[in-house]
């Protein structure tokens, strides 16, 4: 972190968020993060994550520090560690594994209803990703199957991504700095 960079954060001009990434697993959320990086700090290969991650991106206001959170069913239990440090959501969504919809609702609803979420005004944005693979379901289909407008205590945004092309994600990243922003004012 650079002179300025300190300055800023020390005169309250750009605000550090913590964010969770949350989803099952080979939904894309690593695949998003690293497109949300800049260019030379992106990895060229992307693996599974194992347990967690943690990675950084700017926006022109917010820096954002991301916890990458395996989305593989042995690892889900440590997502609750991180709520209480969280003060965003993204929940990536696999639009083309219609097989394990189920269970990406059963996840968030978990997540919903725990302590450390269920009374907080956190935003949530959903990335409704691989919009490029044929049959995918649509981010109106998605957002139906998941119940989304059952929630009504949380403001929450879903954006069709193709993560591997990066589109879709600007949107999404405008939404949720504009929620936090509002948030802290």
């Amino acid at each position: 972190m650079g002179l300025f960079d300190k300055l800023v954060g020390w005169l309250g001009l750009k605000k550090e968020v913590n964010v969770l990434c949350l989803g099952l697993d080979n939904s894309g959320k690593t695949t998003i993060i690293n497109h949300l990086k800049p260019t030379n700090a992106q990895a060229q290969d992307i693996v599974p994550t194992i347990g967690f991650s943690i990675e950084k991106f700017k926006t022109s206001s917010l820096s954002f520090t991301v916890f990458d959170m395996s989305g593989q069913g042995r690892y889900r239990n440590l997502w609750e560690h991180y709520y209480k440090e969280g003060q965003a959501i993204i929940f990536v969504i696999d639009s083309a594994d219609k097989l394990r919809m189920v269970v990406a609702k059963e996840e968030l609803d978990t997540l919903l209803n725990h302590p450390d979420i269920k009374h907080r005004r956190i935003p949530i944005l959903f990335f409704a990703n691989k919009m490029d693979v044929r049959d995918s379901l649509s981010s109106v289909k998605v957002s139906q199957l998941l119940c989304l407008e059952n929630i009504k205590d949380k403001p929450w945004h879903i954006c069709a991504t193709n993560a591997l092309k990066g589109e879709g994600l600007q949107e999404g990243v405008d939404w949720l700095q504009d929620q936090i922003k509002t948030m802290r004012t």
